[in-house]
Formats: structure tokens, C-alpha cells, sequence
């Protein structure tokens, strides 16, 4: 279990205590059981949902020589412009995160040889904003979206 080191109240008693549960904070790295783990902060510049100060993270998991990126709840902040991977998960919802343009935007300045849009099409956004995100993804970019129903 991983989860940001500042939500460990929330999360006690939701995960068994057999020592395999991890506390990150943002912008650290760490090696656990056969993958390696960096913690990129995720948080809203300017939307009150997910202040900065939480400390919350998305994830880089490095395994077999690919990259994952799972952004978590964020919109397009400089650390994450950053980020080096092979595949990138990223919220385009819009009200609690960033939304399909400026996903497709980070995608872009990041450029992934895959990339999945997630939160969207429920709690958030419409179905159709993963087909904005996938026409604004340069070529290229292989974009796979997963309905969500």
C-alpha cells in the first residue's frame, strides 16, 4: 500500500498493518518490492479542491524498463511538466482537476508513448471530453481511452 504520508490517519484501519504500507511525500523516490516509486506532487494551482499544503502525490512506478506516470487528482503544475515516462494516466475532468485541453497540453510537453485520460465521464466532465483529449494529443502519442460507464 502507498498512499501520501499526510493521509495516514485516513487511511489507518483501511490497510492491514503487515509493514507493507508506505507514507510518501511529494518528490521523493523509493525502491520496494521490485519497482521503484517517485512521488510527483499533485495539487490545484489555483482551485481549492487539492491545496498544495496537503502534500498529495501522483506516481511514477518504474518496472521492467518502463515508466509509469499516475497523475492522481491535479491540474498542470511545473513538477509535473517534468515528468519522464512511457505511459501517463491523467484526470481531464475539469472541475476538481485539469481539464481535456490542458491535459492534452501536459501530454504534449511530457510526451508519453501512451496516454489514458481518466476522471472523467461520472462524478465529472462528459464522456465526450476524452474524444477533445485525444484530437488535441499530438501525433505520435498513441491515446487509449477506456470508456467509462
Amino acid at each position: 500500500y502507498v498512499f501520501p504520508k499526510t493521509m495516514k490517519n485516513s487511511v489507518k484501519g483501511l490497510i492491514a498493518d503487515d509493514g507493507m504500507a508506505y507514507g510518501v511525500v511529494p518528490d521523493t523516490d523509493q525502491e520496494m518490492d521490485g519497482f521503484k516509486l517517485q512521488a510527483v506532487p499533485a495539487y490545484n494551482n489555483l482551485k481549492p479542491f487539492h491545496p498544495k499544503k496537503n502534500q498529495w502525490v501522483g506516481y511514477v512506478l518504474s518496472m521492467d524498463g518502463k515508466r509509469v506516470y499516475i497523475a492522481g487528482d491535479t491540474d498542470v503544475t511545473s513538477e509535473n511538466k517534468k515528468v519522464s515516462c512511457d505511459i501517463a494516466l491523467v484526470p481531464i475532468g475539469g472541475t476538481y482537476t485539469m481539464n481535456a485541453k490542458e491535459a492534452a497540453e501536459l501530454i504534449n510537453t511530457i510526451k508519453p508513448s501512451v496516454a489514458i485520460p481518466t476522471h472523467y465521464g461520472t462524478i465529472v466532465g462528459k464522456n465526450s471530453d476524452a474524444d477533445d483529449f485525444a484530437r488535441l494529443v499530438e501525433d505520435g502519442i498513441e491515446v487509449r481511452i477506456i470508456k467509462q460507464y
